[in-house]
């Protein structure tokens, strides 16, 4: 990644994830040739989310964001997944982070179910 937009938002992101639960682990997985540095996952008591960066966004995908209430309306991508729900920040974008991180907490609660 280069020094740009995606980079403050990743790093804004992650804090948000670690930040929402201490039990939340970060990790690297599904190195590949054409994707060297992996996807950054995380999880606690399962996978919570993972955290994509692409030329024109930074998506975060929720594994079972399809059972989550959503009321601020964060989620909006993959809507019509089965099972997984994503929020796609694009350059200006502002997030909710309040909301995020309470989906981020109510998936945690999930999983613990």
């Amino acid at each position: 990644m280069g020094d740009d937009w995606r980079d403050e938002v990743v790093t804004r992101v992650r804090g948000l994830v670690l930040g929402a639960d201490p039990e939340i682990v970060e990790e690297v997985k599904w190195r590949k040739p054409t994707n060297p540095d992996g996807v950054p996952t995380f999880s606690a008591s399962g996978l919570v989310c993972t955290l994509e960066t692409y030329q024109d966004k930074v998506k975060m995908t929720f594994a079972k964001g399809a059972a989550l209430d959503d009321p601020a309306g964060v989620f909006n991508a993959s809507l019509d997944a089965g099972t997984r729900r994503a929020v796609d920040v694009k350059e200006g974008d502002a997030l909710d982070e309040d909301a995020f991180v309470a989906l981020v907490r109510a998936a945690v609660e999930l999983n613990r179910r």
